[in-house]
């Protein structure tokens, strides 16, 4: 009989047979018996999203707390990805999204079109253009990216139109509704695709709804499966045509913004400020996003729980005052107008002389808020560019302007006293060359000089000066650089030889001479000039000019002051300082504007300058003035640039206005005075 062996290896395996089966055995038990409530309810929940709450912008007012933006209840529709139909069920997801097109339509609503295409008259596509969107060329290139429509870049319209059609499954809405229903539905998939689409990242369709069509969504929520209705704050303006070069605007967020700032928190659909203060305050203005946990069961069942509230953003206080600004901008659209109804332009600014603040900054022609965000495209394409920041952006020859800087350099360097006189006979010669007057004047000392504006004084101040001095002095007190404000400034340019050395140009000694009364290559901003004024005005401390005035938390109501900054103190004599302001009162008191000033109840101090300019062939004068008050005890400044008027003194109406007006509605006598008035 053949005896049967069972070698150790066949019992290894059969004894871990076992124990395998024992231990599924167990966990089965564990799982059906002991822990059945634990397991049952992890198996049911499939996952949990977190997904941002906007939070409101931080509202801005003067400097008295007079609102400027507030914000205000509105309706968007959103795509929430919770309920709307799955990626795999593409017929349905077009289906809903043409119908809320339908109802969109019917309603007059806007909604979104970010697809940088359009169709032609034939019906062919074509491309955005400037027209469409300043950043057209942008999108059109993220259009044909691989993550978009993957296409060469050498792509056509037609290609794109095409792609877009075959990548959303939109052939059978091509052939029974034609190209243009075809392309807004493609725009919102397309929209979806650009924004990342999911639970956690909502895309918003339409904004600020009318409430019927609220109503309709909501009635019929099944019908528009995934369509929501989310409450929004959406911006309003006190008064949309007041200050908006300094207010500024806002827009959607791009993708170049959403990859640098997402690690703070950005949303791909968040809005953020685009330009002045809305910018500028991004920070403060944008507030802390709340959180809402939303969880979807193995069976669909979606459940959502708001864990963190939004918090508004911060108050941001600026330094205008609202009425003033007002009579800032009426007064220099009435002077433009009255120039040249057509091709006039300027900019007026208006400056605390003791700490910096800019209480009033107009830029003419200007634009309406609600008018930039529905009409872009129509401002953009104006001739006289409303959109351009003249007060901060604009850069001007100042003319004669530039001499009482010119006096506190010839006084302070010793080169003249205030005894000196230099004979004005009309022409200066100067080494072969010869400098005209306005007039003859005859003999001029600096106070004279200034008040009759007589360029023979200043050519011989600058013969002995030199550009070096001249530009050493025009750095201290402010010209050719920027202010500090928080908008986009220019920097403008004080004339030299380092400037004509970037040009490939040689610097004269004649353009020495020519420097001396603010022309040659010599271009200063209104922002500039109002603060060389305040400068001359308090004795020679130049600040930092500045719009933003504090902001308040909402979360803590803590205030924070954005305070004086001291930037120069100009190395000029009081004494000198003296001489040259009294130059400046003779020219209110007995110059060009003195007829104009004389209406006022404050003395003032005062500088006309003109800057010739060619149009069309044709030459003009540019037309200057800056003026400071109280003479005896300067609190502000004024400083108003008017292309094309022809003079200084015929900008002196706008200086007088807001004069009058800031004195009309403040008291001289200077007291502690209560947190919100106009000065403290």
């Amino acid at each position: 009989m053949r005896k049967i062996y069972k070698s150790g290896r066949t019992t290894m395996a059969i004894v871990l047979v076992v124990l395998t089966v024992l231990g599924f055995g167990w966990q089965l038990y564990d799982i059906q018996i002991v822990n059945h409530d634990l397991y049952a309810a992890q198996n049911n929940t499939v996952k949990t999203y977190t997904v941002p709450l906007p939070a409101a912008r931080g509202e801005i007012v003067d400097r008295n707390g007079n609102p400027l933006v507030t914000n205000r209840q509105g309706n968007s529709i959103v795509l929430d990805a919770a309920y709307f139909p799955s990626a795999e069920e593409n017929e349905e997801r077009n289906g809903i999204i043409y119908a809320l097109i339908s109802l969109f339509q019917a309603n007059g609503e806007a909604y979104v079109h970010n697809l940088p295409l359009k169709l032609n008259a034939d019906g062919s596509a074509a491309f955005f253009t400037e027209e469409d969107s300043d950043t057209y060329e942008t999108d059109i290139a993220n259009m044909k990216s691989r993550d978009m429509l993957n296409l060469q870049a050498y792509a056509t319209a037609q290609n794109c139109f095409d792609a877009m059609v075959e990548k959303y499954g939109l052939e059978s809405y091509l052939e029974t509704l034609g190209p243009a229903l075809t392309l807004e539905i493609g725009a919102v998939r397309y929209e979806l695709t650009r924004l990342l689409f999911s639970v956690s990242n909502p895309v918003t369709i339409a904004d600020d709804v009318s409430d019927s069509t609220v109503a309709q969504i909501k009635e019929n929520y099944e019908y528009y499966r995934g369509a929501d209705v989310k409450v929004v704050a959406y911006r309003e303006y006190a008064d949309p045509s007041l200050a908006p070069h300094i207010i500024g605007t806002i827009r959607k967020i791009n993708a170049e913004e959403y990859a640098r700032l997402k690690d703070e928190g950005y949303g791909i659909t968040d809005e953020i400020g685009e330009s002045g203060i809305e910018a500028a305050m991004e920070p403060y203005l944008r507030g802390i996003p709340g959180e809402k946990t939303v969880t979807i069961d193995g069976d669909g069942n979606v459940t959502e729980t708001v864990t963190k509230e939004p918090s508004q953003g911060d108050t941001v206080v600026l330094t205008i005052d609202k009425d003033l600004q007002r009579i800032a901008q009426q007064e220099l659209e009435k002077v433009c107008k009255s120039v040249d109804y057509y091709n006039s332009t300027g900019a007026v600014v208006v400056e605390d002389c003791n700490n910096g603040e800019v209480l009033a900054a107009a830029s003419y022609p200007s634009y309406n808020l609600e008018e930039y965000y529905n009409h872009y495209s129509e401002l953009l394409a104006r001739d006289n560019t409303p959109l351009y920041n003249r007060f901060a952006m604009g850069t001007y020859a100042p003319g004669s302007t530039f001499k009482p800087m010119m006096a506190a350099a010839a006084l302070e360097e010793g080169v003249v006293t205030e005894d000196t006189v230099f004979n004005c006979d009309g022409v200066y010669h100067y080494i072969d060359m010869e400098f005209g007057c306005l007039d003859s004047h005859g003999g001029e000392n600096v106070r004279t000089a200034l008040r009759d504006s007589c360029n023979i004084y200043f050519y011989n101040c600058a013969n002995q000066l030199g550009i070096s001095k001249m530009n050493m002095y025009g750095a201290m007190f402010g010209l050719g650089e920027k202010t500090g404000v928080e908008i986009p400034e220019a920097s403008g340019l004080l004339a030299g030889p380092e400037y004509r050395k970037k040009l490939n140009m040689t610097w004269r000694p004649g353009d020495t001479i020519q420097a001396a009364i603010g022309q040659s290559d010599n271009l200063f901003t209104p922002l500039q000039l109002a603060n060389y004024c305040a400068t001359v005005a308090n004795g020679g401390t130049r600040y930092q000019l500045h719009f933003v005035k504090s902001h308040i938390s909402n979360a803590t109501g803590v205030v924070s002051e954005t305070g004086s900054n001291v930037v120069k103190t100009v190395s000029v004599s009081e004494n000198n300082m003296r001489i040259v302001r009294e130059g400046m009162r003779l020219v209110a008191t007995d110059g060009g504007p003195s007829k104009v000033f004389s209406t006022l109840d404050v003395n003032v101090a005062s500088k006309t300058g003109t800057s010739q300019v060619v149009v069309n062939g044709i030459k003009h004068n540019n037309g200057f003035i800056i003026t400071f008050a109280p003479y005896e005890n300067p609190e502000i400044s004024v400083a108003s640039a008017i292309e094309l008027a022809g003079s200084g003194s015929s900008t002196a109406e706008i200086t007088t206005s807001v004069i009058d007006y800031y004195y009309s509605h403040n008291t001289n006598v200077k007291t502690a005075q209560e947190e919100g008035v106009l000065l403290d």
